[in-house]
């Protein structure tokens, strides 16, 4: 295997602090690293110099790496007294954050200070990485004594020399590996590496060894932990339960482990179970059975009422098996094992031999010990002779800390019909996929060609990564050259499987896109980084989607070109469970991440009462399994079948890099078992039982939590218990000054509050990291489904419900209930010489009764049921709604049909500020021509906000016509509104009036036309337009009157319409 090395890349320098007296310096770098030091060419009068030199140190001990720490010096050179440096900064880096080559980018690190009195400035560019490619050879150090100090001034030939010399090494490197790390062991962690070309097995940190004191046994009553205030006390049923059990470490009491008297074993947090082990290897010179001169052997292993059976070879006489059985001690009720050889017939299997263990004798092997050898044996007949072959066995009795014990077939599965469903109940740990947001800036297009030369190309960008879909605005091209400068945001996972597809699309017809070219990049060609750095822009040609002719590919041929900038931001945390409840906040680059702080380590000792969840053969049945959460790594236990009281005693441990997260744990019942004993139905979806979390932060470090969780579930009948899951939780912290530092940083990386993401953005990207991450897991073997991987990571938490408002309403007033009740009492005794001198009577503006709107007096005085029509009561259940999303959601833009389409946004908008009347302004109708409204001096207005779906759309437009038809000799006229309703309008309502443009009412983007109105009439609300059919009257001068709720029919206002005509 090829020796490992330390590459360092220095880049570039920023914003030096001036050291010559001239207000200039000449910067050089100084490396170390384990007793090596090189040193970078010397840049003259540069407080921003660029190196771009690459240099690599021998890793002596792979092992040592995590204690190692690289350090750059940065020295301001003077060449015109005997070559004396200053100093002008150092960066350290930890052996941590070492990272392989396809992992690192370059990282700008801000200049430390050597002393107390130093004063430094400015940053580093370094990019650092660990490969073991055989072909870089390591640079050449530097001597002992220092140059720079003791030698003259180099001439200017020879510093020529020296810069060509120390910039040589320009490698590239390709390392295409992944790293793997399990963690199942409570007292003592091992990462495991695997591949080739990666970080040694002992790079990363080894957790420490964690123990807790002893203390005397006392006896210790149940109790019954509250986890919620005097006002909000749960259900005795529902109460979280503190439990004493007897763990592999020892008794727990009181969050106390009390040493047993015999050594603990490495499974510390769950009871030991005992099994009988069974690893059939292989078969040799076995007979033969059939008139073909062969047999299709198989083995069957028997204890007591339990068998287990391998699967069957045909005509094999040496077959190989390697299939480990556990048989659980405590549901054994024989002392004889017995493996026997059979041949796979039609009718009926043919005994061929068969060995015999007293269970007795069978020897006991604890970890770490070494596994067991397995010997030969000689198969005997049912009638005693030994003449019938070998089989190599194995057979101990172990526990479930046994390496054996994940992959073997366990006695559980002896009630299946399906010998296949043995896959689906082992238990597993699973890794997600490293998440990257990839960021596409698409700037513009060039020399974009249509067919059709007679019109304006009104062209967009479609990207898509996968199932994700995004696209710009469409824009309409003059000069055919398109400018977006808009950014699209995806989430990609390692290893990079998918593509970005860009295509430039053509709106032809509405409906109806043409692609004018497409390209493809692969996600491995983008760059990567880290922080906010800017990104260089790339053009790409375009290909036309047609036939490929091979003759014309060698031809150079004119295409469209696409600017883009393209990058994989590693410098933010892909979100892809809820935020509330989130398990890892470390950014994507590893070059990012701290160091740990502690170990987590979780034991899922068993559960109680679980419901039943389907029929198997007339009786109710679960087939429960555990998933975990935290971080990236999954775990999963075995499925217990057909037990209402599972006992798993598993252990898992993670590591933890900030206490503010939450693991979360889960119960199923596996519907890969089916109602049968192995046949799917047809749903085979697995059944979520109920989930669990834990916060970190509300747990003492050191201290073993062995509590009964009650399984809660919302159901459409209300809360339901499911059963209980008994768990025990210890987390242990390596330093309590790190973990307390932790509190004063900020929960989410730098680039989240640099750059932030917008909200409904990062709402977007959690649920495509979410269906990422179940695309990958349900990949492995078992897989973990993909209701599981939703359920866990809360992919509907966004949803409103009018529960969940009320919710957190509540939790936010018992937030601020104490300063309520403060302010209420210096409130009440600054207001004691304003009380009250008579009794209190009624006070209008108090009660809102003389500002309000008829509708809802209409609403307040209607009967019980209601008495009102479906089209009024349906508006005002919308209304609700509305009124309720608006309280929920930050910000909320409602598009309606209007008036107006926008013309000239920037001009219109300052016009609209300005603008006396509304015969100021110039709007489009639905066909796109413009209307002057000074068309309409000297003539009463009524302008309606208009749909063509809404429960008031047939009252309002048959009224609306009747006005018209009525006033328009006077020289009243209304205009509609909603291009899309003008074919709707003209021939259903026979509506003669103009129909305009559509536009936004509210919002930002809302027209100016539509500003001015609401300025000049609010509503009870504020000037927002509440709903459809809102009504303005425009009196002959261009002035608004007054303004109409979209519940007032367009009759009743007529003799406001008589006024104003008469006027």
């Amino acid at each position: 295997m090829a020796a490992y090395k330390l590459g360092v890349e220095v880049a570039s320098a920023h914003d030096l602090m001036p050291k010559d007296g001239q207000g200039s310096a000449s910067a050089c770098v100084e490396l170390t690293f384990d007793g090596q030091r090189f040193r970078t060419a010397i840049k003259d009068k540069d407080l921003n110099p660029v190196w771009n030199e690459r240099f690599y140190f021998n890793v002596s001990d792979p092992s040592n790496l995590p204690e190692l720490a690289l350090e750059a010096y940065v020295y301001n050179i003077n060449r015109s007294v005997d070559g004396s440096r200053s100093f002008l900064g150092k960066v350290r880096i930890a052996g941590t954050s070492f990272v392989p080559f396809p992992d690192a980018v370059v990282m700008h690190y801000p200049l430390e200070k050597r002393g107390m009195f130093s004063r430094v400035k400015g940053e580093l560019g370094l990019k650092v990485y660990i490969t073991n490619d055989p072909s870089i050879k390591a640079s050449n150090p530097l001597p002992a004594m220092d140059p720079v100090s003791n030698n003259p001034p180099p001439t200017p030939a020879e510093q020529i020399a020296a810069d060509i010399t120390s910039t040589n090494l320009s490698t590239t490197h390709e390392h295409r590996a992944e790293v793997k790390t399990l963690h199942t062991i409570a007292k003592e962690v091992q990462h495991q590496h695997h591949g080739h070309g990666h970080l040694p097995a002992s790079f990363p940190d080894q957790p420490s060894k964690y123990a807790v004191d002893p203390m005397k046994p006392e006896p210790q009553q149940p109790k019954i932990v509250r986890m919620y205030s005097a006002a909000s006390q749960q259900p005795m049923d529902y109460a979280l339960k503190e439990t004493s059990p007897f763990l592999g470490g020892g008794q727990v009491v009181g969050g106390r482990v009390i040493r047993a008297e015999k050594h603990a074993s490495t499974y510390d947090l769950v009871e030991r179970m005992q099994y009988l082990f069974v690893r059939v290897v292989k078969a040799r010179d076995l007979p033969d059975m059939d008139v073909t001169g062969s047999l299709d052997p198989y083995v069957e292993v028997r204890v007591g009422n339990y068998r287990g059976i391998t699967r069957h070879f045909e005509k094999q006489k040496n077959p190989e098996w390697n299939a480990v059985f556990a048989f659980s001690r405590d549901r054994m009720q024989a002392t004889i094992l017995e493996v026997v050889v059979k041949d796979k017939d039609l009718l009926k299997d043919d005994f061929v031999g068969l060995v015999r263990f007293d269970l007795n004798d069978v020897p006991m092997r604890v970890p770490p010990d070494s596994p067991l050898a397995p010997e030969w044996y000689r198969l005997v007949h049912k009638t005693g002779d030994k003449s019938r072959g070998e089989l190599m066995l194995a057979v101990w009795i172990g526990t479930q800390a046994d390496e054996a014990f994940p992959d073997a077939w366990h006695s559980d599965a002896a009630t299946l019909e399906d010998p296949s469903a043995v896959t689906h109940m082992k238990s597993k740990v699973y890794h997600a996929p490293r998440l990257w947001y990839l960021r596409v800036n698409i700037i513009e297009a060039q020399d974009i060609a249509i067919t059709d030369k007679t019109r304006y190309p009104d062209v967009f960008v479609r990207a898509q990564v996968g199932h994700q879909h995004g696209r710009t605005k469409p824009v309409q091209a003059r000069n055919f050259n398109p400018f977006w400068n808009e950014d699209l945001m995806f989430v990609a996972a390692e290893p990079f499987e998918d593509h970005l597809i860009l295509s430039l699309e053509d709106r032809v017809a509405p409906n109806k896109d043409e692609v004018l070219g497409r390209v493809i990049i692969p996600l491995t060609m983008i760059d990567r980084r880290a922080d906010d750095r800017i990104v260089h822009g790339k053009w790409f040609n375009l290909e036309k989607p047609v036939l490929i002719d091979v003759d014309q590919l060698k031809k150079e041929k004119f295409s469209t070109r696409l600017h883009l900038r393209l990058c994989l931001d590693g410098g933010y945390h892909v979100l892809d469970e809820s935020t509330n409840y989130s398990s890892d906040l470390r950014p994507t680059a590893k070059q990012l991440w701290k160091p740990s702080i502690g170990l987590l380590e979780l034991g899922i000792l068993g559960a109680q009462g679980i419901v039943p969840m389907k029929t198997r053969d007339g009786k109710g049945s679960s087939d429960t399994y555990c998933v975990a959460k935290y971080g990236s790594k999954w775990v999963r236990t075995r499925t217990i079948v057909n037990n209402p009281g599972p006992k798993f005693n598993e252990q898992y441990t993670w590591e933890v890099y900030d206490p503010a997260t939450v693991l979360t744990v889960g119960v199923f019942d596996n519907g890969q078992l089916g109602e049968k004993g192995g046949e799917k139905t047809s749903s085979s979806k697995d059944a979520k039982i109920g989930k669990v979390r834990i916060r970190l932060s509300t747990l003492e470090t050191g201290r073993v939590y062995t509590h009964s969780y009650p399984l809660l579930v919302l159901h459409p009948s209300g809360v339901k218990k499911m059963g209980e899951l008994h768990l025990a939780i210890r987390f242990s912290s390596t330093s309590l000054v790190n973990m307390m530092y932790l509190y004063s940083r900020p929960l989410l990386p730098k680039m989240h509050y640099v750059r932030p993401i917008p909200v409904l953005q990062v709402d977007m990207l959690r649920h495509q990291a979410v269906q990422i991450v179940s695309a990958r897991l349900s990949r492995m073997e078992p897989p973990l489904r993909k209701e599981v991987v939703e359920y866990m990571s809360d992919v509907d938490s966004h949803l409103w419900s009018m529960r969940r408002s009320k919710a957190n309403f509540f939790r936010l007033m018992s937030v601020f209930s104490g300063l309520f009740a403060v302010s209420k009492w210096f409130n009440g005794v600054w207001n004691y010489r304003y009380r009250p001198r008579y009794p209190p009577h009624m006070n209008t503006k108090i009660s809102h009764a003389e500002a309000v709107h008829p509708d809802e007096l209409d609403e307040e005085f209607d009967t019980f049921p209601t008495s009102r029509s479906p089209d009024v009561i349906r508006m005002r259940y919308d209304r609700l709604r509305s009124v309720a999303g608006r309280i929920q959601t930050v910000w909320l833009v409602q598009e309606s049909t209007s008036v107006l389409l926008k013309a000239n946004m920037g001009a219109a908008e300052s016009s609209s500020k300005l603008a006396g009347s509304i015969h100021e302004f110039t709007v489009k109708d639905a066909r796109g021509s413009d209307v002057e409204l000074s068309r309409y001096k000297g003539k009463v207005v009524l302008i309606v906000n208009a749909a063509s779906r809404c429960g008031l759309t047939n009252s309002n437009y048959t009224e609306l016509g009747q006005l018209y038809g009525k006033y328009k000799e006077t020289g009243a006229t209304e205009p509609g509104s909603n291009e899309q309703v003008v074919e709707f309008a003209c021939t259903r309502f026979k509506a003669e009036y103009p129909i305009l443009g559509k536009v936004d009412v509210n919002g930002g983007n809302a027209a100016p036309l539509y500003k001015f109105l609401k300025s000049e009439r609010g509503g009870l609300f504020g000037e927002r337009i509440k709903w459809n059919f809102t009504k303005f009257l425009v009196d002959k001068e261009g002035h608004v009157v007054n303004r109409y709720a979209p519940t007032s029919s367009p009759l009743s206002i007529e003799n406001d319409i008589k006024n104003l005509l008469g006027a």
